[in-house]
């Protein structure tokens, strides 16, 4: 900092110990040592101060940015919400209008699940009625109990009677 060498120290030492004297150079020393703790104890807090606002700072400049950022993402995302919701209402109004057309023409409107889709077969899938199961034929590659047409087995019948 100063560029204080050896050999000067060993100056200021000899004419210190000449001006003060031995009995006086120890508490001179220590009253020296003690200015010089101090001046770095307050150089240290000063720098500690300017790093501790200086980090302040920093937050608060990020704290913006990001405040900033999300302002532009929420006026974009009401942008975009606005946008969908003026397509959704122009579909609305042409599905309306085709609706309307379409039931002007008389022609019959289907309603109900899509023709082939597991929802239409199952509404169209009816259990046999008690009489045909037993006048059916029965298919002779389907093993008995699946179709439901096929007898059950007799239970097993012992020798002294069902229980």
């Amino acid at each position: 900092m100063f560029d204080i060498g050896f050999s000067e120290l060993l100056v200021i030492a000899v004419v210190a110990l000449v001006v003060l004297g031995p009995e006086r150079l120890p508490k001179a020393a220590r009253f020296a040592g003690l200015w010089v703790r101090r001046a770095r104890n307050q150089w240290d807090s000063v720098k500690q101060e300017l790093e501790r606002e200086l980090h302040a700072d920093e937050i608060k400049r990020q704290f913006r940015e990001a405040q900033d950022s999300v302002r532009d993402t929420e006026a974009q995302l009401r942008a975009s919400g606005e946008a969908v919701r003026r397509e959704a209402e122009h579909v609305r109004r042409q599905a309306q209008a085709t609706g309307d057309a379409v039931a002007s023409d008389d022609a019959p409107v289907m309603t109900g699940p899509a023709p082939g889709s597991p929802a239409s077969v199952a509404q169209h899938v009816a259990a046999p009625e008690p009489e045909a199961a037993v006048d059916a034929p029965r298919d002779a590659m389907a093993p008995p109990g699946i179709d439901g047409q096929a007898p059950r087995d007799p239970p097993p019948s012992t020798p002294e009677g069902p229980r």
